[in-house]
């Protein structure tokens, strides 16, 4: 695909690496951002996303092929927009303000040959159903007529060195075939793989199910976990004997809960969506729903329980250490973390919390206020690289690890 003038609306953990792989590319970005801030250390050359460097960014910059602005008007002249906006929970339902606000900029400069992909994680439907109406009705052109219009599923995985932007697979959706064909030679240009799918909904509900797949496997071993417990067995060992069948089976690991934008939001925009429009319930996926979402206070209960157990103390006046804020390690990302949720329950039921996260700007940075024998536990909820599990595991009274990376110790419970 020639040189084109790339508008990608929003510049977080989606549109940010998109940004960066379409200017390597050769290609003029709009990275629109309408947080002044962020904006402000896009200009910078200081990156607040994990997988794109302040030096990669830097680089964009000296091209001056790549502008992070908040200013709509220079959106005017785009050959290919991009949104990649957030699509999160509001009072637990769906709120796709974000996706119908920059569906309403970009149809204020869309001009005929121009194109439009969706990337935001959404429910089937979402591309056909509001965004091209919302294209339609503000520029005034026929979508698949006047303008292309394609889905192309963001696979985003924060902190995953080896499968990044560049080398995963990009399911590609479009509106017409001479649509998907578009959008097939733009993701060529910048990934290595493009997968095509048939439909905007068939590429939508692979991206959902993608997440679900991964949610209810976390919910199953979150409770084999308690069943396990109850038995006697030591869940750990026995996931890695399982996992020792060469087929057959996929080890998922047992932890405080699930967090991030993708496995606790897109589930429901499934389940919802087949609720509200449909009237079908997804069985499966609101079990598991309920079963991550309750791991945060099963997690405080086996705190407490080891407290008891141990010491005879009470959870309220207790010093807790909490390892972790993120939701998974080796990022800054904070987003549902049930990580948080533990916290905030810890202090709800009258515990002094101290909070350690390197990466995430809520917790006191790398190290622990106090030494480590100076609290009553240490609960580990997030095994960033940077702690040192033996000096934690030497220098601590009680440890409950939640992630089954402490060394075996007495005094380390694995949850």
């Amino acid at each position: 695909m020639e040189t084109v003038k790339i508008a990608i609306m929003g510049q977080g953990y989606v549109g940010l690496p998109l940004a960066m792989a379409a200017v390597e590319a050769g290609h003029h970005v709009i990275g629109f951002e309408p947080d002044s801030q962020r904006c402000q250390h896009l200009c910078a050359g200081d990156s607040y996303i994990e997988d794109v460097s302040c030096k990669t960014l830097e680089a964009a910059l000296k091209t001056s092929r790549y502008l992070p602005t908040g200013q709509e008007d220079l959106l005017a002249g785009f050959d290919v927009a991009v949104i990649t906006v957030p699509t999160p929970l509001k009072d637990r339902q769906p709120e796709l303000g974000a996706v119908r606000k920059a569906s309403e900029s970009l149809a204020r400069h869309l001009r005929r040959g121009s194109m439009v992909i969706l990337e935001s994680t959404s429910h089937p439907g979402t591309t056909r159903e509001i965004v091209l109406p919302i294209l339609e009705v503000h520029s005034q052109l026929r979508a698949g007529v006047d303008f292309h219009l394609a889905f192309s599923p963001e696979r985003i995985d924060p902190g995953n060195e080896q499968w990044t932007f560049a080398n995963t697979p990009k399911i590609v959706s479009g509106l017409t075939e001479e649509c998907r064909a578009r959008a097939e030679a733009f993701y060529a240009g910048i990934t290595k793989s493009v997968v095509l799918a048939a439909s905007l909904e068939e590429a939508e509900l692979a991206k959902v199910f993608e997440n679900t797949f991964r949610h209810v496997n976390v919910a199953l071993v979150n409770e084999l976990c308690r069943v396990a417990r109850t038995l006697g067995v030591d869940v750990w060992r026995t996931l890695d004997l399982a996992a020792s069948k060469p087929f057959g089976f996929m080890k998922f690991a047992p932890g405080p809960g699930v967090g991030g934008h993708c496995l606790p939001v897109d589930t429901v925009y499934l389940s919802h969506h087949l609720r509200t429009q449909h009237g079908e319930p997804f069985r499966l996926v609101e079990l598991a729903q309920e079963i991550n979402e309750a791991q945060p206070a099963y997690v405080v209960g086996r705190l407490q329980a080891g407290l008891n157990t141990r010491f005879g103390q009470a959870l309220k006046d207790a010093r807790i250490l909490v390892l972790g804020l993120a939701y998974k390690a080796g990022v800054a990302d904070s987003r549902q973390s049930p990580a948080v949720e533990v916290v905030a329950e810890l202090e709800r039921r009258g515990a002094n919390v101290d909070a350690v996260d390197p990466h995430v700007a809520d917790g006191v940075g790398m190290h622990a206020p106090l030494p480590y024998s100076s609290y009553d536990a240490v609960v580990l909820l997030t095994a960033h690289p940077e702690f040192t599990l033996a000096q934690i595991a030497a220098e601590s009274t009680y440890v409950l690890d939640t992630r089954g990376v402490m060394p075996d110790a007495l005094h380390i419970e694995r949850l």
